[in-house]
């Protein structure tokens, strides 16, 4: 079941994040990754405005995302799903959500690292394209991707 989580959840989607970025931060060598190092009350002071769901199975959370309105543009944040849940739509059903409930918005942006090359699939098979590369630092390059509603149709023939 995909829910709006509230306050009462924030210590458990951040230990969440903590577990599930820690594949990132053995990819990238970077153990200092902002949502390794975000604490609790940073995550709480999220809930004011951000939307942030929750993925809920047997009362367990397994996964999270959330969005936050810029302009006419959701930026979408911190998808995670529990390592253990991976690869089984629950990535993609957070995503489906989080758009529904930015119903208004004319475009989506999110960022992964470079290397993360599943996060890039997924992002890439729910229409998200390329439109930004930034050097953090030798290791990481986060590719900005987004994701434009009623793109106009190019003409093929």
């Amino acid at each position: 079941m995909i829910a709006a989580a509230d306050l009462a959840d924030a210590a458990a989607i951040l230990d969440l994040q903590k577990l599930a970025y820690a594949s990132e931060a053995e990819l990238y060598q970077d153990f200092a990754l902002p949502p390794l190092l975000q604490t609790l009350p940073q995550m709480q002071a999220q809930f004011s405005n951000h939307v942030i769901l929750k993925a809920v199975r047997g009362g367990v959370i397994l996964g999270s995302v959330r969005g936050v309105m810029a302009g006419g543009t959701c930026l979408v944040g911190r998808l995670i799903v529990h390592p253990d849940h991976q690869r089984q739509g629950l990535g993609t059903r957070l995503m489906r959500e989080i758009e529904a409930r930015f119903a208004s918005a004319r475009r989506f942006e999110l960022f992964t690292g470079h290397r993360s090359a599943g996060n890039l699939r997924l992002y890439w098979r729910l229409g998200y394209r390329e439109f930004d590369r930034r050097l953090v630092n030798e290791g990481l390059t986060l590719v900005y991707l987004e994701n434009v509603k009623d793109r106009p149709s190019r003409n093929l023939g």
